[in-house]
């Protein structure tokens, strides 16, 4: 292929393209070059095409897309349909709603600061479960593991609902008058909630870990969620 070559002509004024510069390729002339910084809209349909933009589209179809996408990283927590979802797809949305719904409803009243009962404060949520992710993504990293910093923090953070679930149902029965079997029943449901966590992290993040140093890498990620079943489990105000 020759090299480009324009030629504007003798006259733009008798020139049909208006005064454009004539673009030659293999001498054959290219009178229309022009391009629009757009996408198609066939190509907005994917979120991995190589044209797919979301600047143009409503903030709506923006909002209610990831909203779907933590929904179904939601669904995959309590089913473990596709454990590599919430490693390819990564995000911290989900998490950020998780911490933000638990820093809240666990978050002591002025009352109970009063009386010495209360609960931990909204910031020291908020401490607990960030520095505890970062804590065991480094351990992880430490040991070997292959995935990278932020799709660890994501998996830790979605594996959150099961608790924030008991949180839910705990905090409903405390309307209730409480008697051993209503904290039987509290206990209960923190241990599974506990123990769901667990196993579901560990589904997502035991393949990327070493042989020989999984154990290792789960004493963490047990420690953490255990400290924040307590917190739902000790939380009566």
């Amino acid at each position: 292929m020759d090299f480009l070559n324009t030629n504007t002509g003798q006259n733009n004024f008798n020139n049909p393209n208006g005064g454009h510069t004539a673009v030659y390729i293999d001498d054959r002339p290219m009178n229309n070059v022009e391009g629009r910084m757009t996408v198609s809209g066939s190509l907005m349909q994917n979120i991995g095409d190589p044209g797919f933009n979301t600047l143009d589209e409503p903030i709506k179809t923006t909002i209610m897309r990831d909203l779907k996408a933590v929904g179904m990283k939601f669904k995959h927590v309590l089913y473990l349909k596709e454990k590599n979802t919430l490693l390819k797809e990564w995000d911290l949305w989900g998490p950020l709603m998780l911490c933000t719904f638990m820093a809240m409803v666990l978050q002591a009243s002025p009352d109970s600061i009063q009386i010495g009962d209360g609960g931990p404060e909204f910031a020291e949520v908020f401490v607990i479960i960030w520095i505890g992710s970062v804590i065991i993504t480094l351990n992880s990293k430490l040991l070997g593991g292959t995935i990278s910093f932020f799709q660890s923090v994501c998996v830790l953070g979605y594996c959150l609902l099961p608790i924030v679930i008991a949180l839910i149902v705990c905090r409903f029965i405390l309307i209730f008058e409480q008697t051993n079997f209503l904290f039987f029943i509290r206990f209960a449901i923190s241990i599974g909630s506990f123990l769901w966590s667990t196993y579901a992290s560990v589904v997502f993040l035991g393949d990327s870990q070493p042989q020989g140093k999984k154990a290792l890498a789960v004493y963490p990620i047990f420690l953490f969620y255990f400290i924040m079943s307590w917190l739902v489990l000790s939380h009566t105000v």
